[in-house]
């Protein structure tokens, strides 16, 4: 029985399980003899199989052919019976482990679980059968989140099946990953690496995730770069390269690899050029000089836009527009705002953008673009009427803006400064 690989890193450095249930073992073992024991040194005694109905067998083909083909209906149909009415324990605990790949594929891993331990309890089946289906226990357990009771079950399997396989040192490194175990997810992933001639993706980047989560994170960039070396072209290597490189907060690091995969051509989706633009703010933030580094943020995402690889969407042109006046562009902030504002559903673009006009004392256009804002509603609500009120004073509007400051002053954020300007503008009441 070969089994898929289980797990997956994703962007932002978490991780999915992915199992896929390994094909039901089949009910005919005439050719058993001719094919080497998978696990010829194991401590467990080798039962006498009791199938001796040549309609059972005949049944069981037909069911187990049924699930592995996805005819759920009729291998339940077909298998139900023999579990319920065959006098062969052997036929049972087959017909048990179709069952519940029925129930894994049916997403209730519980429900596979509790079949999958009544096989194994069952007592009559082969080596080889017996703990292939122990080592699927170790897989429903670790995607049932049951993660000690899968590093068990390996262990179990080791030491009574006398087998040692990288998958299995993988699979165990997952569990210990999701227990936040790190150190020995790092051992557990080193040692299933040492055993395979083509260590598995994914195993380096749960080994990425461990180092990173453990605070080593010169070991999780050097790992995560090796990888980006070894498949430059492979947009997920990138991805999960990237995601490890931010979460040990080596955004110069991150930033050079996405920098060389554009230049590559590997940069293909919107994703990855707004993850890009973004890691430039990011670094922009803690240098002395935030300009350079969101102008290429600009260049970027204008760069997406005009080849059509970063959609015309409300978020986009927020970005843009923030990084725009991080860069000190303030006109093309404002247009990106403008453009952004009716693809939007709250008021937060109306008042940036208003908020750069009222700099640029261009209250008349700044106001009902802040009113607007206001009305789709915006986190800071006080302070966006003490910015109208900022716009109507520059209007000389001493009503308007009295109105807006008498608004700011019921907002707890701002009720000081509100009602401290209404005082001085002998409006106090």
């Amino acid at each position: 029985m070969k089994h898929a690989p289980l797990f997956k890193l994703l962007a932002g450095a978490t991780l999915a399980l992915t199992i896929v249930a390994a094909p039901v073992a089949h009910a005919s073992h005439a050719d058993k003899d001719k094919k080497e024991a998978l696990y010829p040194n194991a401590t467990r005694k080798e039962p006498k199989l009791d199938l001796t109905s040549s309609k059972d067998q005949k049944q069981l083909n037909e069911g187990l052919d049924a699930v592995n083909s996805g005819d759920a209906a009729k291998a339940e149909s077909v298998l139900q019976p023999i579990l319920d009415k065959s006098k062969s324990k052997y036929a049972q605990a087959l017909a048990l482990q179709g069952l519940a790949s029925l129930k894994y594929n049916a997403g209730d891993l519980k429900g596979a679980i509790s079949l999958l331990s009544q096989a194994l309890a069952n007592g009559v089946m082969p080596n080889d059968t017996y703990f292939q289906l122990e080592y699927e226990m170790a897989q429903f357990q670790l995607a049932d989140e049951q993660y000690q009771a899968s590093i068990d079950t390996i262990a179990k399997w080791r030491a009574e099946g006398k087998r040692d396989t990288a998958d299995s040192h993988a699979l165990e490194g997952n569990a210990y990953y999701r227990l936040q175990k790190y150190p020995e997810a790092i051992a557990a992933m080193k040692q299933a690496m040492s055993m395979s001639d083509k260590p598995q993706s994914s195993w380096n980047q749960i080994l990425m995730a461990s180092y990173a989560e453990s605070g080593q994170s010169d070991q999780a960039a050097q790992l995560a770069e090796q990888q980006f070396e070894a498949n430059p072209n492979d947009p997920t290597t990138l991805n999960n390269a990237v995601a490890v490189l931010m979460q040990a907060q080596k955004y110069p690091e991150a930033i050079k690899l996405m920098e060389k995969a554009k230049a590559q051509g590997v940069l293909k989706s919107d994703k990855d050029y707004v993850n890009l633009a973004k890691l430039y703010l990011i670094t922009g933030q803690t240098s002395d000089n935030p300009k350079p580094s969101a102008l290429k943020a600009v260049q970027t995402l204008e760069d997406g836009m005009a080849s059509g690889i970063i959609p015309s969407t409300y978020e986009n042109n927020k970005l843009l527009g923030d990084a725009a006046y991080v860069a000190g562009n303030e006109s093309k902030a404002v247009a990106a705002y403008k453009k952004a504002i009716p693809m939007a559903t709250d008021g937060e673009a109306a008042v940036r953008a208003g908020q750069i006009l009222v700099v640029q004392n261009k209250n008349r256009e700044a106001v009902p673009l802040i009113q607007q804002g206001i009305a789709k509603g915006v986190k800071h609500q006080g302070s966006a009427y003490m910015l109208l009120a900022e716009a109507e004073r520059g209007l000389k509007n001493k009503p308007a803006a009295i109105a807006a400051m008498r608004k700011a002053a019921q907002d707890p954020e701002t009720a000081a400064k509100a009602k401290d300007w209404l005082r001085k503008a002998g409006a106090g009441k």
